[in-house]
């Protein structure tokens, strides 16, 4: 059986102007430490970041951060984080988050946080791995994203044999059930349409 035991965050080294974000963040960071579930992310202390990190520290959680030597002081590198590792490049950073985690969760962010988002829907849909992927689709973050990628699969660029395969959550509550549903049942079937939406 497999478990949940370890979430890789994406999400913004900034806060956004939507209020909502920051408090998503926050709502994460608290339900990851109440449901014992280790935090790998960026291993930054400002933004969206710094948020769920600094939130899951408060309520007694355990916190990885992964951080390259370039950006330990733009965005200013979590020192109370449990285990923090400095890395040589941006590709270390990302290898080590995704072994390191169980399955992702995507929160507002901007470009790097959309690249690596894609950059783990592009291996699951090269067959690299079955670790779900979930867009915290807060206030409707996503569905721009969302739209595109209904758009390559009418136009064909995404093949119904190789689909995007990703999970939504439209509350941020709903985001650790959701995955735990999705992480017993990790092979999808080739009828599923792109994206599933949380429904509680």
């Amino acid at each position: 059986m497999n478990e949940l035991k370890t979430i890789c965050v994406y999400c913004g080294s900034g806060e956004g102007t939507n209020p909502a974000y920051a408090k998503a963040a926050e709502t994460l960071g608290r339900l990851l430490a109440q449901n014992d579930i280790r935090l790998v992310y960026g291993g930054g202390s400002v933004g969206l970041m710094g948020i769920v990190a600094r939130t899951v520290l408060k309520h007694n959680g355990t916190v990885t951060g992964v951080i390259p030597e370039f950006l330990k002081n733009r965005e200013v590198m979590l020192e109370e984080a449990h285990d923090l590792i400095v890395t040589s490049d941006m590709h270390e950073r990302k290898r080590l988050m995704f072994e390191k985690a169980d399955a992702f969760i995507a929160l507002p962010g901007g470009i790097g946080t959309l690249e690596e988002l894609v950059e783990m829907l592009t291996w699951a849909q090269l067959g690299q791995h079955q670790k779900p992927v979930l867009l915290a689709n807060v206030d409707g973050f996503w569905e721009p994203l969302k739209t595109l990628l209904q758009h390559m699969q009418q136009e064909k660029f995404i093949r119904d044999e190789a689909e995007v395969r990703y999970e939504v959550a439209d509350r941020i509550e709903d985001a650790i059930p959701l995955l735990r549903q999705s992480i017993q049942k990790p092979i999808l079937h080739k009828d599923r349409a792109v994206g599933t939406v949380a429904q509680y």
